[in-house]
Formats: structure tokens, sequence, C-alpha cells
């Protein structure tokens, strides 16, 4: 029955803000587009905004889960249009909270324990609530302030349900749409799914914000508050509360005094730091989970919170990427293409020249404008557009990265307009390509697998002989190899001498059963004589 009324809301909400107005755009047979053309809703309902803001509002409209697939497509920009993407940007997680009485039960069921035991103060009045969880303030009890994340009740089915019904629709397009069939809605649907899925593990959440904090242990550009793993369980999460500046609120930053060009820099710097030096990075950086901190405003040093979503690149996806970065900037499309087809990011087959002149007409116009203007996250975006007509497979790890340098450049830039990305993204580069490449990468390789060596060593003497053993034996090895060699083809030949003289004295008694003469023999050559020449015959051929 809930079922039914949720697809009843969904059809509704298809109605009001005249979503069928997509199927005019998908290329259906004529008695479908015929269909289209009288639904009855369309002689009452106007159509007045643009398609992107009617999908935005159709999705706010349906709830949390639809809002946060509706944030998940506003990134997969290589499958989207731009004025889609551009609307589903806006969408906001804005959810009523539930009651705290009730998360507060749900703490004490989870930890094992009264609130007033695990804290000597907990508010019941959310500080903040979002889709899938809502976050309260506490004190432990040495004092210490500290968030309470917890899951909403129920959400879990919420989400079974409205994720059975986009696949249902996912597979509508893909089954009526073929163009709808490169966009791959039922693999965006299962990525989201998954996404979903981890957000309600806490410990997920808990084991990558641990992780983050120790890649930048002591570092003056990037803090990670602490994880209380006493008090974190699958649905609940404890940490460290920390005090700072919205990122997004640009006027207090500036009226504290911060250095905004050096906090615009540094923000690249964890990127880069994030991705190149420790290959996992904080896949959602929008302004909502980044502070600023009060302490230093000349040496400012960034906050990171809400570690949902982590992403992370293998150590040839890296080096590939930093190649392709620093190959763009000097325009060497030839070596941008072989590096995706070396990567295999496109099929091996694919013909480089064309690649190359397809890469050329898409990134050139980039160079029109100053370097301090160019768009790393749009030079990605249009490499990856481009590499999709050469069937390129966008991998999952690629997307979170280009959505996350979309949103460190965007920030960076709302931060400091002069922002030169190129210049601080560059020597970083440049570094890192040495250093995988240089003395350092040997040594560090040498290292890294010494005590693997050393475990080994002492089968090394044992692993020598038997390959000497090997050696020394080859010789006999490849004489009985030759001997038995001549024996099967003296065997052979014994074979084809006896098969020919049988045949021969068949032939000879397929004769002498018949007549001398030539004309009486084929006249009048009996049977058994026929029988006789032909087995002889076939013997014959075999031999």
């Amino acid at each position: 029955m809930r079922r039914l009324t949720r697809s009843l809301k969904i059809a509704q909400t298809f109605i009001r803000y005249r979503l069928d107005t997509f199927l005019e755009e998908l290329p259906l047979p004529w008695y479908l587009r015929f269909l289209v053309l009288i639904l009855p809703w369309r002689l009452f309902i106007k159509v007045e905004a643009p398609r992107a803001e009617r999908l935005r509002l159709a999705l706010e409209s349906l709830g949390p889960v639809f809002i946060k697939f509706g944030q998940m497509l506003s990134t997969r920009r290589d499958l989207l249009p731009d004025d889609i993407a551009n609307e589903l940007k806006q969408l906001q997680d804005n959810v009523p909270p539930f009651d705290g009485q009730q998360a507060q039960r749900i703490i004490e069921k989870s930890l094992g324990a009264p609130v007033s035991e695990l804290f000597s103060e907990f508010d019941t009045q959310p500080l903040a609530s979002a889709s899938v969880a809502q976050v309260h303030l506490a004190k432990l009890p040495d004092g210490a302030e500290a968030v309470v994340k917890v899951i909403r009740p129920g959400i879990a089915k919420t989400i079974r349900k409205d994720v059975a019904l986009l696949f249902t629709l996912a597979h509508i397009i893909h089954a009526l749409w073929r163009e709808g069939r490169r966009l791959r809605p039922v693999e965006v649907v299962a990525e989201y799914e998954q996404t979903l899925l981890d957000e309600l593990d806490l410990r997920k959440e808990a084991a990558n914000g641990s992780q983050l904090r120790r890649n930048f242990e002591g570092s003056d550009v990037l803090y990670v508050p602490e994880v209380y793993w006493d008090l974190t369980r699958q649905n609940v999460i404890v940490m460290e509360r920390i005090r700072g500046i919205p990122v997004a609120n640009v006027d207090e930053l500036v009226a504290q005094g911060t250095d905004m060009k050096k906090l615009a820099e540094r923000g690249v710097e964890i990127f880069f730091t994030q991705v190149f030096r420790d290959s996992f990075f904080h896949a959602d950086m929008h302004p909502g989970n980044i502070f600023v901190s009060r302490d230093n405003p000349k040496e400012p040093q960034y906050i990171a919170v809400d570690f949902g979503i982590i992403g992370s690149l293998t150590a040839e996806d890296q080096s590939y990427l930093a190649r392709n970065f620093l190959a763009f900037f000097t325009r060497d499309y030839r070596q941008v293409a072989q590096l995706h087809i070396d990567s295999g990011w496109v099929p091996a087959d694919t013909n480089v020249t064309a690649f190359e002149t397809a890469i050329r007409s898409v990134c050139e116009p980039f160079f029109n404008k100053p370097l301090k203007d160019i768009s790393f996250g749009q030079v990605l975006l249009g490499l990856f557009q481009t590499a999709r007509r050469f069937n390129m497979e966008v991998q999952p790890q690629l997307v979170l990265l280009q959505k996350t340098l979309l949103n460190i450049e965007g920030l960076g830039r709302q931060l400091y307009p002069e922002l030169d990305l190129w210049q601080t993204g560059k020597p970083f580069l440049e570094n890192w390509m040495k250093e995988r490449i240089g003395p350092k990468a040997a040594y560090a390789t040498v290292k890294q697998q010494a005590p693997d060596w050393l475990d080994k060593m002492p089968q090394v003497p044992q692993l020598v002989f038997e390959a000497l053993q090997s050696v020394k034996s080859q010789p006999l090895n490849e004489l009985r190899n030759r001997e038995a060699q001549k024996l099967k083809e003296a065997t052979l030949r014994q074979r084809r001498v006896k098969s020919r003289v049988i045949a021969a004295l068949l032939i000879i008694a397929g004769l002498w059963v018949g007549h001398e003469t030539t004309r009486e023999l084929i006249e009048s050559i009996s049977l058994m004589g026929w029988a006789f020449i032909g087995i002889g015959s076939y013997f014959a051929m075999r031999a």
C-alpha cells in the first residue's frame, strides 16, 4: 500500500512539473509519441519554467532520497547537459529534523548506556539536519566538546523503496531511449545506491576521517577532527567539535584579516596533496563541509568535516593524470591522446591521430584565455567528454576526482578571483613526477621492498641450486627428446611401409580376381575384385 502511495506521489509530481516534456526529446516510436501528445493534463497545465528548473523542483518535492540523487547527478557533467547539471547544483538538502528525544533513545540503544553516563551534557535540539542523519552537540565526561551524528530512524526502508523506484525509471529510460543508454541510467542508480548504503554505516565515515587525520597529522594547512571510536557504532558517530568560519562566509573571513590569496592557494595544495601524495581524497568538499580556523588569519588553516565520500587513485592513474595535465598545458595533444590509450582509458585500437585531432579541437579554445582563467575542472571534463566519443568508459574514481577539482577550483576563485590554479599546481606536479621517476623513487621502492627481499633471502640458495640443476639436465632432456622423436618417426616409417605393402597386395589380388586383358578387366572385374582394389587404394592414400 505504501509503495502504491509513493508511486502515486511520483506520478502527481511528474504531472505537476510537466516532466512529460522530457519525453518529447526521445526518439520514440510514432504511436508512443502520439500518446505523449494526447496526455490529458497537457491541456490544463502549461509549461512556464525551463526544463532544468522544473526537474529540480520535482526532485525537491519528492524528498531527501531524490534530492541527494539530484545532487549526485549534478556532479556527472560527463553524462548531463550543462543546463540540467547547473540547475541540480542548487538542490539544498534542507530536511526537517526528527525528534531529539528519539535521537537520544537511538544513541542509548546503540552505545548501551544512558546519555547521562555517556556525556556530561547533551543537547536534544539538533544543530543540523540532513537527509540521512542529524547532528547534536554534547560534552564528554572530561569536558571536551563533541558532536554526535545519528542516522535517521527508518531511513533505510525509505531508501530501499525510493531506490527501487529509481531503478524502475532507469530501466524504462534504458529500454525506450536509445540515446539514453549512453547515460547508463541503471549504472548511475546502482552507484547512487552504493553511496547511500555507505552513508548508512557511520563506521565507514569514522574510518575515512581517521585515515585523513593521520595523513595530515601536524599539518598547518588542514585540520581533521578526532573520532571517538569508543562512542562510535553503525548508526552513531561521536567526533571532536570544531569551531571555525564557514568557508563560504567570505565577508567574515575578510573582516578577521584572513590572507585570502594564501587561503585559496592552500586549498589547491590540499587537493594535490590528497590526490598525488596520499591517493586518498575527500570527495565531498563543498562549502558546507569546509571551515577556516580562527586561530591564525595570516596563516589560514582549513578544517574538513563529513567524510562519507572518499576517492582514491591507483599509482597508474596518478601518473597518467599528472602527465595528462602537464602535456595539456604544453599543448602536446599527441601525448594526451597516447596517455589515454596507454592507461587503458580508451581502447588500444583507437586511431591516435583522430583522437589527437578531437582533443585539440576541444582543448585549444582554452588557451584563448589567460592561464589564470583556465579551469582545470573544465579541462578534465572536456577530455572526458571527448574520450567518450572514442568509447572511453569513465571510471568512478575519475568522476569523483573531477567533481572534487571543480569544487576546489570554484571555492578557490570565490575566495581569491585572481587565483592561477596552473601556477599553483604545476610545481607540485613537476616535483611529484621527479620523485616518481628519479633516484628518490628508486630508493623508496628498494626501501619498501627490502623487508620482503630479506624474508625470501634464505630461500635463494635452494632456488639457485634448482635452477642450475635444471640447466645441467637440459642437454640430457633434449637428447632424450630427440631420441624419442627419432623412435616415433621410425615407427611411422615402418607403418607406412607395411601399409604400402598391404595396399599393393590388395590391388594385385583385386586384379587377379578379374581377367588378364585391360578391356576384359574393366568389363568383368567381379564385385570382390573391386572391393580389394578400393581397400588397397585407401591404404595407399593413408600411407
